[in-house]
């Protein structure tokens, strides 16, 4: 197997940088979008055999060193007892936000073997079909990125409900954060067991908090879960957007890798986080509606500060976006190789 990126994960020699795209099983791919034309989004997340062939898709066109788990971070929400929709233009819809004790209350931690045996059966298959090419990440999101679309509802731009749950009933935040870590904890503890070769935990909006209650509202939930999955032996990257002013404190939840977003210089990043994490990252999505010279020079920077890095997967600071073009997203992929061997 080619086990480049599982080396990188673990600061260890490799002959390239490794890359993968987050979110490269997805809508920019035809193939993709072909599948796609034939079920709502649920479904195609739980349907093993159609999750598996989106998730292996990018693997065969693209040429990355990993392949991730086609599924979404809201998957174990409804197992827990959230009402769940997708709107295919306002994006995912939970009808019974949590607002109170009483709805913190009425969620349950959910055994993963019974509440979400899709996502393990797409691991198996997946495990099977990746025998001799590359390794499988499975993925979770972050306890406070699930709380806030368990309070508000969805998305949301300000997180007003989420912020005014965590100050004026912390009790009832914190509570609600411990059913969440601990669902948060067996969904990725069965993604190991069932074959993940690496998991990756996504924060996605713990940079909407300041520096102070990201310390007391997110990372001990984080910590709490890296440490859980330390036994496996498996690498855990930890992923969070908008991480400029959390960097130093990202790299206590004791993650292997601290994937970074394009916000910050890669170098920087590097020099903050000190020599015993590796790194993740951390090209502009938007850098593939560029030319190929551009990319070139923007991959070329990334990598030339990544190296001083304990060990670097190459990745999109977010991910790739649905507008983008197939031949960008494998120009890129080969210009890392490329030039990592240099």
């Amino acid at each position: 197997m080619n086990d480049t990126f599982l080396r990188a994960c673990r600061g260890e020699d490799v002959e390239y940088t490794p890359v993968w795209i987050m979110r490269q099983a997805g809508r920019y791919l035809p193939e993709y979008q072909k599948v796609r034309a034939g079920v709502d989004f649920l479904t195609l997340c739980k349907t093993p055999e159609l999750a598996a062939e989106v998730t292996l898709q990018p693997v065969d066109i693209l040429g990355v060193d990993a392949a991730i788990l086609f599924s979404d971070i809201l998957i174990p929400l409804e197992a827990m007892g959230m009402k769940l929709r997708f709107h295919e233009n306002k994006g995912p819809v939970l009808g019974n936000p949590v607002r109170g004790a009483g709805d913190v209350e009425r969620l349950r931690v959910p055994e993963p073997l019974e509440s979400v045996p899709f996502v393990l059966e797409t691991i198996r298959i997946l495990r099977k079909a990746l025998s001799g090419k590359v390794p499988l990440i499975g993925f979770a999101g972050a306890p406070f990125t699930l709380a806030t679309y368990m309070i508000e509802g969805g998305g949301s731009k300000n997180f007003i409900n989420t912020k005014a749950l965590m100050y004026r009933e912390p009790e009832v935040f914190h509570s609600l954060m411990r059913k969440i870590t601990d669902t948060t904890i067996a969904y990725l503890s069965s993604q190991i067991e069932a074959g993940a070769h690496a998991v990756q935990v996504f924060d996605s909006w713990a940079g909407a908090l300041a520096p102070d209650d990201y310390a007391v509202n997110s990372l001990p939930y984080v910590k709490e879960t890296v440490k859980a999955l330390r036994p496996f032996g498996v690498p855990v990257i930890y992923f969070v957007n908008n991480c400029g002013g959390l960097l130093e404190q990202a790299r206590a939840s004791g993650a292997d890798v601290i994937g970074i977003d394009w916000r910050v210089d890669i170098g920087e990043a590097v020099k903050r986080l000190g020599g015993k994490v590796s790194v993740q990252g951390n090209l502009d999505p938007c850098a593939l509606f560029s030319s190929v010279d551009v990319l070139r020079l923007k991959v070329e920077d990334i990598l030339k500060k990544g190296r001083t890095a304990r060990g670097h997967v190459f990745n999109l600071g977010h991910g790739i976006l649905p507008q983008t073009r197939p031949d960008m997203a494998r120009a890129l992929v080969d210009i890392v190789h490329e030039l990592s061997r240099n």
